[in-house]
């Protein structure tokens, strides 16, 4: 009898732990992106970019002009997953411009993920800072910007330490436009959540760039907590904990007409720079947490 009882109590602290863990998971809400597979993801790429890049559609020895690489082609293993034991790790190479993307769209939510720099570079960007982004709320076919590559979108910047920025900061990929609290210095508009509300993005006066509050990224070989929220049409850039972007009024041209761009794909640039991302995680939300209101009063 006391051996049938100790089986049948050790069966339901399984049953318990089971139920709490589900309970659990069910209650973050959190799905994760990121598997061995790239399951979640398709892909584009577009060009090997040399530094004579001007904008124009790059030509061969001959004077003709190159097709992108295209979809889902994965060339040179751009893209790659390594295991940590069990956990994955994209490799971004860098070596050719483009892009993983998600194949579903999203709308209201929190992105986390983390990320850190390699070591490789390439051209045009060999004597500049390692470069990505993550390109959200993202329509439309990929090549819809000056490099030809990505689809029209906002892009919170991912970049390493150095002189062109930090990241967190915001450049308008294609037709897209938003609101930011900003004071313009010297050389550059940068967020300011004491400031006024300005238009930053395509045929603004203020042009297609914001810098970030502050440079918080950690050392080199160490991992970023990156996280984006995105509720409406407001989003948070929030770098290791802190915010340093908050945006409103997320929204694009179409054939000269000012639409709300709220929702879309997230991609994951592949930008002459080799960078490593892991624990790619989502959540939906149902309003802004209040604890980030302060960014929008």
């Amino acid at each position: 009898m006391k051996n049938i009882l100790s089986k049948l109590s050790y069966l339901l602290l399984v049953a318990l732990f089971i139920s709490c863990g589900s309970k659990e998971q069910k209650e973050t809400g959190w799905t994760s992106l990121l598997d061995k597979d790239l399951s979640k993801w398709d892909m584009y790429l577009s060009y090997e970019m040399k530094d004579n890049y001007n904008g124009s559609v790059p030509l061969d020895p001959n004077g003709d002009t190159i097709k992108p690489i295209g979809y889902n082609n994965n060339y040179k293993n751009v893209f790659t997953v390594i295991q940590d034991g069990d956990k994955p790790i994209l490799k971004v190479s860098g070596e050719v411009y483009g892009c993983v993307f998600t194949k579903e769209s999203y709308r209201n939510y929190h992105l986390r993920l983390k990320m850190k720099w390699g070591n490789q570079k390439w051209e045009p960007r060999l004597n500049k800072s390692l470069d990505s982004g993550i390109l959200y709320h993202s329509i439309g076919e990929c090549g819809a910007d000056y490099w030809r590559t990505w689809m029209t979108s906002h892009e919170f910047q991912l970049i390493e330490t150095g002189t062109e920025g930090s990241s967190g900061d915001y450049w308008c990929i294609g037709q897209t436009q938003m609101d930011v609290r900003a004071r313009k210095d010297s050389s550059r508009v940068v967020f300011d959540n004491t400031a006024s509300l300005i238009p930053i993005g395509v045929n603004s006066p203020n042009g297609y760039y914001c810098a970030a509050k502050g440079t918080i990224e950690r050392p080199k070989d160490d991992w970023n907590d990156i996280e984006l929220i995105c509720y409406e049409s407001k989003s948070l850039h929030i770098v290791n904990g802190n915010v340093v972007m908050a945006l409103s009024n997320l929204r694009y041209l179409n054939n000269g007409e000012t639409k709300p761009l709220v929702e879309g794909k997230i991609q994951l640039q592949s930008e002459a720079g080799e960078v490593f991302y892991k624990d790619i995680e989502i959540k939906k939300i149902k309003e802004l947490p209040a604890e980030y209101q302060q960014y929008f009063n």
